[in-house]
This record gives structure tokens, C-alpha cells and sequence, in this order.
């Protein structure tokens, strides 16, 4: 009898060997993807930083070289139009890449969650988490400590970006009403209500996406969460 279940285990391990390798594969080809996509995001916005700099060198430059009359508003407003451009699709691209790292981390929980299933002695090892909803996200996003909302937001990339736009789209309408002749107080006031406008503008959708990703999404292994009933409950993103 003992030779006749040799092989079943035999099969089984085997079984379980390719599994662990596949979703090896799989971690590791996801943290590639993610590595990548922060490498490329982190050089765009280096790229858009140092064009924003230069750019207000230039326009210092250029108003010294014309005494700030004649050609220099229009080279102004093409300087500053430019640098808009090119910061808002900068700024579309750090949004993506967050919601693709978000994607990936999920993704990732995911697959600790297939290590524990195949081996549940591991669970215990893993400091990351193991369930693939929003708790778990942001479990493995810091798992040291609890970071609060307030510097996960304001210290992110996403933010950094939407307020030099902010400056860059006030400024670019300050110096739009100022080349038309109007007072420098009501082009500063537009500047700051323009700037202000597109802030509260990018954060509000930024937020709804976010909120719309976890209202579609449905986790595999939801977050359990302790009530006074008794045992925990699985908590859904």
C-alpha cells in the first residue's frame, strides 16, 4: 500500500514545485514591471523639474536682454505655454504610474497569498501582506508602522507635480493678463485662482479614481477584520 501512494506523492509535490515556480515567475516578473515604471516616472519628472528651472532662467534672461518690453511677452507666454504642456502630460503619467504600482503591490499580495495557500507555515514570515484589497495595499505599503493619509498624499510625486502645474498654469495666466495691459494685482489674482482651481481640480479626480478602482475591484483574499460577535470577517476594498 505504501508503494502504491509513493507516486500520488510523488505527483503531488510536483505538482506543488510548478506552482511555486510559476508564481515565482510571476513575482518576480511584476516587480520588474514596477521597477521600471518607477525608474521611468522618477526621470520624466527630473526632466520636467530641470525644464521648469530653465525655463525661468530663460524668461530672467530674456527680460534683462529686452528690458522686459517688446518681443518679451511673447517669447514669455510661448516659454511658459510650453512648460504647461509638457507638465501636464508629465503629471498624466505619475498619475498612471501610481495606479499601476497600486496594481502591482495588489498583484503581489495576491500572489504572497498562493505561497501561504500552497504552505501556510509561511504566513507567519511575511511582513508584507497576504490579502489583496486596500487594507493590504496599504499594509504593504508600510508595514513597519501605520503612515497616516495626510504624508502618504502630500509627500507623494502625484502632489509634488500638481502644485509646480498649479504654479507654472498661474503663472502662465498672470503673465497672459499682463501682456493684454491688465493691473499686475488682478493678474496675480487670476495667477493664484488659476493655480489654486487646477490643485483642487486634479486632486478631487485623482481621488474619485482611486475611490473607483476599490468599488470595482473585487478581492481573492479580503482583509478579516475582528468583531464582538466572535471571529473575524473577511473586510471587502
Amino acid at each position: 500500500m505504501a508503494d502504491g501512494q509513493e507516486p500520488h506523492a510523488a505527483e503531488t509535490d510536483a505538482a506543488l514545485a510548478r506552482r511555486v515556480q510559476m508564481l515565482a515567475t510571476e513575482h518576480w516578473g511584476l516587480l520588474a514591471a514596477r521597477s521600471t515604471a518607477q525608474s521611468e516616472v522618477l526621470t520624466r519628472i527630473t526632466l520636467f523639474l530641470t525644464l521648469v528651472s530653465a525655463a525661468l532662467v530663460t524668461i530672467g534672461l530674456l527680460g534683462q536682454a529686452s528690458a522686459y518690453s517688446g518681443w518679451f511677452s511673447p517669447a514669455m507666454l510661448a516659454i511658459l505655454a510650453f512648460v504647461a504642456v509638457i507638465g501636464i502630460l508629465t503629471q498624466l503619467r505619475v498619475m498612471n504610474v501610481a495606479q499601476e504600482d497600486m496594481m502591482y503591490v495588489v498583484a503581489m499580495n495576491r500572489l504572497r497569498g498562493g505561497y501561504v495557500d500552497l504552505d501556510p507555515a509561511v504566513a507567519d514570515l511575511f511582513l508584507a501582506s497576504v490579502h489583496d484589497d486596500e487594507a493590504g495595499m496599504i499594509r504593504t505599503y508600510s508595514f513597519l508602522r501605520e503612515r497616516s493619509t495626510f504624508t502618504h498624499l502630500f509627500g507623494s510625486s502625484m502632489v509634488l507635480i500638481v502644485v509646480v502645474n498649479a504654479c507654472v498654469l498661474g503663472l502662465l495666466g498672470g503673465a497672459l493678463l499682463v501682456s493684454v495691459g491688465a493691473a499686475v494685482g488682478w493678474a496675480v489674482a487670476v495667477g493664484v485662482a488659476v493655480g489654486l482651481a487646477w490643485a483642487a481640480a486634479c486632486m478631487r479626480g485623482g481621488y474619485q479614481q482611486y475611490r473607483g478602482v476599490w468599488e470595482r475591484y473585487r478581492p481573492r483574499r479580503p482583509t478579516p477584520v475582528p468583531t464582538r460577535g466572535g471571529g473575524p470577517i473577511p473586510r471587502h476594498g
